[in-house]
């Protein structure tokens, strides 16, 4: 398909539909550090930077696909919501659709939409599409399943006008893998965000949590890794790059126009190349979706939205598929990463200890002690 990709980021969408065989005609990004790396990596895409003067859409568009801005939905963002000054951004979007017949549409978002507000945001998004004429399928997929250690959720939207969006999101299901053993942690490379430790924890088993684009404390937000030695260090960016699906160095050139810690930014606020790659090649090849063990979606006021779900005309259903649609092997996070890492500083990891003597939170056994040994700390009755 000729695809067109608004919000573009670092091009983490367009990267895994080209490797599907789909070709990106147009890109639409105003961040000065992400343009810089879409004009190296992309040259021979024309770059637009502003969504909102945008008046049309180049002809033959088939596709378009926008990993539209997530601070206002986010957990960790400013929770505004769906009309919040960024995230409804999204209506760019429609507006756009609404002046051009395109078949087909891919978004992106974080998975904390469906129930912040109630779930405001998908039932603005999906209501929209009806109202366009698109029939509409989303699923909660996980980075990991396609074989990237990182635990990272995030919704995905397919929707079409031409085909079942059901055949293309939902139709495979790998399902989720049991989770390892709570004393297996010490045998693997664990992480957790060093930034926390009051409310959460961030805490994945052989993976790093979700990349960030920054910390609730305004900074670059790299996380931490216990590795089986028991050092707690932090990973270089290319490995950061990786990890989303990315060559390393993909962000170098924000360089020119950045501090080299926006990298970091960048990285965590893509798109994951490998999932968007799987989008696109059933894109490509459709299945055929079984929706036989579905149940109708009765929505509340108060009640937030399943996990995955499809709809047209407002007749909505829930797909109870997994956030695993394929299970690509996956290495040891250890293994896998490839550059220097370097020890979480001193004052990292007492300001985490002491957030985390405060807290409530449950932790590993012995997490704890080694951080604390990091710390310098001495443990007191």
């Amino acid at each position: 398909m000729t695809a067109i990709g608004l919000f573009a980021g670092i091009g983490g969408i367009e990267l895994g539909l080209a490797r599907a065989g789909h070709r990106t005609k147009l890109l639409c990004e105003n961040e000065l550090g992400a343009i810089a790396v879409l004009h190296e990596r992309f040259p021979e895409i024309p770059v637009h930077a502003d969504v909102c003067d945008l008046e049309k859409l180049p002809r033959g568009t088939q596709l378009v696909a926008a990993g539209f801005p997530c601070q206002d939905l986010s957990q960790a963002g400013t929770t505004a919501g769906i009309r919040g000054e960024r995230s409804g951004l999204i209506d760019e979007v429609f507006r756009l659709l609404r002046t051009h017949d395109v078949p087909w549409l891919l978004l992106e978002n974080v998975p904390f939409m469906l129930q912040l507000h109630q779930g405001q945001a998908l039932d603005h998004i999906v209501t929209a599409l009806e109202e366009l004429g698109y029939a509409w399928a989303y699923r909660v997929v996980d980075s990991r399943s396609t074989g990237l250690p990182q635990r990272r959720e995030r919704v995905y939207v397919v929707a079409s006008k031409v085909g079942d969006p059901r055949d293309v999101l939902l139709v495979d299901d790998a399902g989720e893998p049991a989770p390892p053993a709570l004393e297996r942690w010490r045998d693997v490379a664990c992480g957790f965000y060093w930034t926390e430790g009051l409310r959460g924890l961030g805490w994945a088993v052989d993976a790093v949590p979700t990349l960030k684009g920054g910390s609730t404390i305004g900074i670059p937000s790299p996380p931490a890794i216990v590795l089986p030695s028991g050092e707690i260090v932090q990973p270089d960016i290319r490995d950061a790059e990786r990890l989303q699906g990315f060559e390393a160095d993909w962000t170098l050139p924000s360089n020119e126009v950045q501090r080299s810690g926006h990298r970091w930014k960048l990285v965590g606020n893509a798109v994951t190349v490998d999932v968007a790659a799987w989008i696109g090649k059933r894109l490509v090849e459709p299945g055929t979706y079984d929706p036989g063990s579905d149940e109708p979606l009765h929505r509340t006021r108060k009640g937030s939205w399943p996990r995955a779900a499809w709809g047209a005309k407002s007749e909505r259903w829930i797909s109870f598929v997994s956030a695993w649609p394929v299970r690509e092997a996956t290495p040891p996070l250890e293994k896998f990463l490839r550059y220097p890492t370097r020890p979480l500083s001193v004052r990292a990891a007492a300001g985490f200890y002491s957030r985390a003597r405060q807290a409530k939170l449950r932790f590993p056994p012995g997490f704890l002690e080694l951080v604390e040994r990091r710390a310098n700390f001495s443990l007191r009755a």
